[in-house]
């Protein structure tokens, strides 16, 4: 436990206990509640479902159309229209950004600018220059990220001998071996096995021009090693680039043939690869160069699903990097929930039963390292059954206690199997990660290539409160699954009272997480963990009455708990404050805020991303966040 945490009530005088202030008005966010519940309806779809767009960054358009110009299908009204979205989103100095309002991003501007250039934007056009001029000034292609220089060298732009080697031999390493594939979290192991059959060919296809004014004035230099253990992963990626000049054929066909197979069976049944873009992107290319046609099935379905995450509107043409209408139909039903609708309002039966639909009832790679568990889970899009996960599975089944079914048993036979696994997917140290457990092994993070995000995938504070209020809503608060979640919470408190988000920005995202999972855990609101939370969320208030917090609070804590007001945050700060029992200005503030930012239909304006992916590197506008988690803290706070 924290050295600054004290389990127990906190005396009157230290912290700020509970007020016996007069109940908040339920007038205007009241109103405000209604409307949102009706705009919330009439966005589920025939089937049961809500899913909202899932924004991210332009790399998922400019690789999408560098990778259909690697398969040789690029269109040109597919390029035109990406790239009126591309130049829609270029910054006032020339460079693109990871996020809305924030700073230009070096790898982000140079593979927007190759997208362009595809597109017959010419060099010397004034927001080619100013691109051009910028991308120079941060270093040029030479300080670019790894993945960006395998884009450039697929292209022979960039030489392979300046990317770390990948090795197809990595599929030989059995799973108990150190940096073996299920070392690396589901999204960069299914990434990283395409990427070893690309960097066994490196293969080189024309882009019709050079990038000469991309280069910066200094030269490229290798990875700067700043532990024992990244030097001895460069000495060995030194050794490995050896041994790629003459590899040991039978040994190099037999891994490859293995990687080949590991990709094939992992394709979904939409299409995807994990459901999302880069392994998607990577294993298309790497089937590719295996010898797969176009018309071979696998590149057929693989090329045909990139068109359901395809979202055309009079800004132009943009790609999801993934959906999320598991995760968006369990959230929208606990906000119906929230606001007083019925356990058999319509809605809710015909989303239970959808959910019911997609419980994933297979293994997966999770089952590596828990070979023993039987499935159960839900995943986060429509089509992902080799990676459920334990977020969506927590949120699902919190859900489906809230909900109505005609058949009971089966209904109460979903949550069981759910509750059970993940419970199983407990990690050793009494935390849950997000996909697998026990996914910790620090050194992932210190391979050369490993510069594209986090790459592990260890127990966080958000998925572990999801887990711990599914427990308690279950009637396990006393389990022992339940107190080593408490435990590890208790053990993973900030210093000043807040919660690490893993999975969306950032403390207000894990603080409005946690709180309510030790309440309805049994922690009593005047604990000293409850108290400290509650007084960090009432500092970070915005004079507006909305809570915000800037992603750059993943790598800088000045900006932690800062930021321009938004409508998702201010709910999380609201719901961890209901949880705390607070009626308080603050809450009264903060209900007024979302009534007064409120739109006329219904929902409220976001553009700021409050979702992330990884941590510093990759971050999601969910669009419905605006719109579920308001609708909970004003149904919680209302009724």
């Amino acid at each position: 436990m924290c050295a600054a945490v004290q389990v127990g009530e906190a005396p009157a005088d230290s912290v700020t206990v509970l007020r016996d202030a007069p109940a908040v008005p339920v007038g205007t966010p009241a109103r405000a509640l209604r409307r949102a519940v009706e705009q919330l309806r009439g966005l589920q779809h025939a089937d049961g479902w809500w899913k909202g767009e899932l924004q991210t960054n332009v790399t998922m358009d400019a690789e999408d159309l560098l990778l259909r110009e690697f398969l040789g299908i690029r269109t040109d009204a597919v390029t035109r229209e990406a790239c009126e979205w591309i130049r829609s989103q270029q910054l006032a100095d020339g460079q693109w950004a990871k996020f809305y309002g924030g700073p230009g991003d070096l790898s982000t501007t140079i593979e927007a600018y190759l997208a362009l250039r595809l597109g017959g934007d010419p060099p010397g056009a004034d927001h080619m220059r100013a691109a051009a001029e910028r991308i120079r000034a941060a270093g040029g292609l030479e300080r670019a990220r790894v993945f960006t220089h395998v884009w450039l060298a697929l292209f022979g732009l960039w030489s392979w001998e300046q990317i770390p080697v990948v090795p197809p031999e990595l599929m030989l390493l059995p799973p108990w071996i150190p940096l073996n594939i299920y070392d690396f979290a589901c999204w960069a192991r299914q990434t990283v096995v395409a990427l070893t059959l690309v960097s066994a060919q490196r293969p080189v296809r024309s882009l019709g021009f050079a990038t000469p004014e991309l280069h910066g004035p200094q030269p490229w230099q290798p990875p700067h090693a700043t532990t024992w253990r990244a030097r001895l992963l460069l000495w060995t990626d030194r050794l490995l680039h050896v041994y790629e000049r003459r590899p040991v054929r039978v040994l190099r066909e037999y891994a490859a043939r293995r990687a080949e197979r590991f990709i094939v069976s992992r394709q979904e049944a939409d299409g995807s690869w994990g459901g999302i873009q880069p392994p998607w992107v990577y294993s298309l290319i790497a089937l590719h160069l295996r010898g797969y046609p176009l018309e071979h099935p696998v590149i057929h379905a693989g090329l045909a699903g990139l068109e359901r995450f395809t979202i055309r509107d009079r800004d132009g043409r943009r790609l999801e990097a993934c959906q999320s209408p598991v995760w968006d139909t369990a959230l929208a039903l606990i906000a119906l929930a929230d606001a007083g609708a019925p356990l058999d309002d319509p809605a809710i039966v015909e989303a239970t039963e959808w959910l019911l639909d997609e419980q994933v009832l297979v293994k997966g790679d999770w089952s590596v390292r828990r070979p023993g568990l039987a499935p159960g889970g839900w995943a986060f899009e429509f089509a992902n059954d080799n990676y459920p996960d334990i977020d969506d599975t927590a949120e699902v089944v919190l859900a489906l206690l809230r909900a109505d079914h005609p058949d009971r048993a089966r209904l109460d036979r979903a949550i069981e199997l759910g509750v059970r696994w993940t419970k199983g997917m407990r990690s050793s140290d009494g935390g849950w990660g997000a996909f697998d457990a026990d996914n910790t092994r620090p050194v992932i993070r210190e391979l050369p290539f490993c510069d594209f995000g986090e790459v592990i995938d260890p127990p966080s504070a958000d998925v572990t409160a999801h887990v711990l209020e599914m427990l308690a809503a279950y009637g396990e608060t006393d389990s022992e699954y339940a107190q080593s979640a408490l435990g590890w919470l208790s053990d993973n408190q900030e210093p000043d009272g807040s919660w690490f988000g893993r999975w969306g920005v950032n403390y207000v995202y894990g603080t409005g997480a946690v709180v309510p999972a030790l309440v309805a855990a049994g922690v009593s609101p005047r604990d000293l963990r409850i108290r400290r939370a509650v007084r960090w969320l009432e500092e970070h208030q915005n004079a507006d009455g909305g809570w915000g917090e800037d992603i750059r609070s993943y790598f800088d804590h000045e900006w932690a708990g800062r930021g321009a007001s938004t409508a998702s945050q201010t709910a999380w700060a609201l719901i961890a404050l209901h949880a705390a029992g607070e009626h308080s200005d603050a809450v009264r503030r903060g209900l007024l805020y979302l009534a007064d930012t409120q739109r006329p239909d219904g929902t409220w304006d976001e553009p700021y991303f409050t979702g992330t992916g990884f941590p510093s590197d990759f971050y999601i506008n969910y669009h419905l966040y605006r719109l579920v988690f308001p609708i909970m803290a004003l149904g919680r706070y209302t009724r």
